[in-house]
C-alpha cells in the first residue's frame, strides 16, 4: 500500500553521499523545503578512509557521511532512508516512489545516485577492493608507495592507470592477461621501466587478510602488495526512465550528460556527483553538489518570480475591471 506525503518539497534530492548531502546542506541553507533520499551504499564503504579530502584526510567513509546527514537536518532539511524504485510526470513537477510504497512529491529532482563498479571476474579482486585491490592512485596511491604493484589489464585505460601509478612507486608489473598490447602501449611501458606479463591471470592471492601476489596461469605467483584494476562505472537510471533520463556511453562506464549547471535534459532534473562526472573524488563530488544545488534554487528563484508577476497582473486585470463596472453603474 502507498502512503502519499501531502508536503510538496522544492527538491528531492536522492543519494545520501557526498554530492546529494552537499547538494541537500546548500538548499536547505536556502531555506529550501528539500529531502535526501539515501539507500545506504556508498560506493567508498568499503574504504578505510578518504584521502586527499582538505582538512578531513582519512576521515572514515561512515563518519564523513554521518556528518554530513547531521548538518543537512541541522537547517530542518531532511534525511530519508529508502530507495527509489520509480518516478513520474506530475503537474507539480514529479512523484518520487520508494520500495515501500511511499510516494514523494517534489518541485525538482536532483540525481546524485553515483555509480556502480563492475569488477573483473578475477578471483580474490572483490573480496579486496578497497584495501589490497584499488583503482585510484589519488585516493590510494600515496598508502602503496614504494610498494610492488601490479595492474591487471582490464579495459583501455589500463596502461594509462600503470604509468600513473608509477608516480608512487618504481617497482611496477603490468598483468596483461591475455589481452593483446599494442606498439606505443609497450614503447611507453618500457621507457619506464614496467614490466609486462602476458599470462592469463588466475585470482589474486591474499595471505592473512592481505594481497600477497597474482597468480598466473594457475602456476606462476608474481609477488605483489598491491593490485589495481580498472572497474567499468555504470548509473543505473532505471528508476528514472519513465521522467525521460537516460545514461549515456563513456569509454570507462555510463553517466548522465548535463550543461554546466548540471541541468539534465529534462526539464527539473539535474544531477551532481559521479552519476554526471566519472572522474569525481569525494572532494570534487561534493563541491559539484553545491554548485548544482546553487543553479537550481536560481532556477526555482526564477520560477516563483514569474509565478508572483503573472499572479500580481491577473490581480491588477481584475481591479481594473471592477473599476470599469463600478464606473459604468455610476453613469447609469
Amino acid at each position: 500500500m502507498s502512503t502519499r506525503s501531502d508536503d510538496l518539497r522544492d527538491v528531492v534530492v536522492v543519494g545520501g553521499a557526498a554530492a546529494g548531502l552537499s547538494a541537500g546542506l546548500t538548499l536547505a541553507r536556502a531555506r529550501r523545503r528539500v529531502t535526501v533520499i539515501d539507500v545506504g551504499r556508498p560506493r567508498n564503504a568499503p574504504a578505510e578512509g578518504i584521502h586527499g579530502l582538505l582538512a578531513l584526510d582519512g576521515v572514515a567513509p561512515r563518519e564523513y557521511l554521518a556528518r554530513g546527514r547531521a548538518e543537512v537536518e541541522r537547517y530542518d532539511g531532511e534525511v530519508v532512508d529508502g530507495e527509489v524504485v520509480d518516478t513520474r510526470p506530475a503537474g507539480h513537477g514529479f512523484d518520487v516512489i520508494l520500495a515501500d510504497g511511499t510516494v514523494l512529491p517534489t518541485r525538482t529532482l536532483v540525481l546524485a545516485i553515483g555509480v556502480t563498479d563492475e569488477l573483473p571476474d578475477v578471483p580474490g579482486v572483490r573480496e579486496q577492493w578497497g584495501h589490497g585491490v584499488l583503482h585510484c592512485p589519488y585516493c590510494h596511491g600515496w598508502e602503496v608507495r614504494d610498494q610492488r604493484i601490479g595492474v591487471i589489464a582490464t579495459g583501455p585505460m589500463s596502461v594509462h592507470q600503470a604509468v600513473l601509478f608509477h608516480q608512487w612507486s618504481r617497482d611496477i608489473t603490468f598483468l596483461a592477461g591475455g589481452r593483446p598490447l599494442d606498439e606505443q602501449d609497450r614503447v611507453h611501458l618500457d621507457a619506464l621501466g614496467i614490466g609486462v606479463v602476458e599470462g592469463v591471470i588466475s585470482r589474486v592471492e591474499t595471505d592473512g587478510g592481505r594481497v600477497v601476489g597474482v597468480r598466473v596461469d594457475d602456476d606462476e605467483v608474481i609477488d605483489l602488495d598491491a593490485v589495481v584494476v580498472g572497474s567499468r562505472m555504470t548509473v543505473r537510471v532505471e528508476p528514472y526512465i519513465a521522467i525521460g533520463v537516460t545514461a549515456d556511453d563513456h569509454p570507462v562506464g555510463t553517466f548522465i550528460a548535463t550543461d554546466e549547471t548540471g541541468a539534465t535534459s529534462v526539464p527539473g532534473v539535474w544531477a551532481a556527483g559521479n552519476c554526471a562526472d566519472l572522474m569525481a573524488q569525494v572532494g570534487a563530488a561534493a563541491a559539484h553538489g553545491a554548485r548544482v544545488a546553487q543553479f537550481l534554487n536560481a532556477a526555482l528563484v526564477t520560477a516563483d518570480l514569474e509565478r508572483a508577476v503573472a499572479e500580481q497582473a491577473v490581480t491588477e486585470q481584475a481591479v481594473e475591471a471592477q473599476a470599469g463596472e463600478a464606473a459604468d453603474g455610476a453613469r447609469v
